[in-house]
């Protein structure tokens, strides 16, 4: 496959906290490449490695050791590209989704999409119309002037997809986005961002640790002690769980 395709390449990423006798190695030689249109996960248990392997791609903590190329450009290889503008990179290649949906309390579910799209320079008409064309269309168009403390759990997250979409990313980013949610809405969550994988053509990379949740998944890295210990199908992983 042409090297050219993918959205995220990570090439031997290692990431070590701390030095010498007290130097803990989170993520030794990992490996991995998702194409644009891909729902794709990093699956494995609580301090497994998965969320620093993310915040290395997401551009938000430095790699020790490897190599990440998003949509074409390398922002680390042994450490960051000193000409890359890695801010610049996050807000314009990335959107991010977390377990907490992290909306600003004190801002309706339309201001919160609006301000992701005007730190990226909208006016704010641009912004609202933006803002309210993604709402609409992931079914929150009645709830557009709703405050936070006014949403259910799956419709907080909802808003936080419509946020982390606003800015038409290639790459999407998500630290286990259904953790707090029950069954049901997560699985909603998971189908729509397959849907929207396909749809916007982005490469979605998704943290879990819930074996209830592969079902829609394109690949599965399985993550153990900091390594990649291989890839599986989500038939192979749902399989195995419901046997062990």
């Amino acid at each position: 496959m042409d090297k050219n395709m993918y959205a995220i390449e990570v090439e031997r990423l290692t990431k070590i906290y701390g030095k010498g006798e007290t130097a803990v190695t989170a993520i030794a030689n990992a490996t991995l490449q998702v194409k644009p249109g891909e729902l794709v996960a990093i699956l494995g248990p609580s301090g497994s490695g998965k969320t620093t392997l993310l915040t290395c791609i997401g551009l938000i903590n430095e790699p020790t050791n490897g190599k990440v190329v998003i949509d074409g450009t390398t922002v680390a290889d042994e450490g960051w590209n000193s000409g890359i503008d890695l801010k610049r990179m996050r807000r314009e290649k990335l959107g991010f989704i977390f377990q907490a949906h992290n909306l600003i309390p004190f801002l309706t579910a339309q201001e919160n999409v609006m301000i992701a799209l005007e730190i990226n320079h909208l006016t704010k008409s641009e912004a609202k119309g933006r803002a309210t064309e993604l709402l609409v269309s992931l079914n929150l168009g009645h709830r557009l002037n709703n405050y936070p403390s006014a949403l259910s759990g799956g419709e907080a997250q909802r808003v936080a997809i419509a946020r982390a979409l606003a800015n038409k990313p290639k790459v999407i980013l998500a630290d286990e986005p259904t953790a707090a949610l029950d069954t049901e809405n997560g699985k909603n969550v998971m189908t729509l961002l397959k849907k929207l994988a396909v749809e916007n053509h982005s490469a979605i990379l998704v943290v879990t640790h819930d074996h209830r949740m592969v079902e829609g998944f394109d690949r599965i890295f399985q993550v153990n002690d900091g390594r990649i210990t291989g890839e599986k199908s989500n038939l192979e992983v749902w399989a195995s769980h419901e046997l062990g």
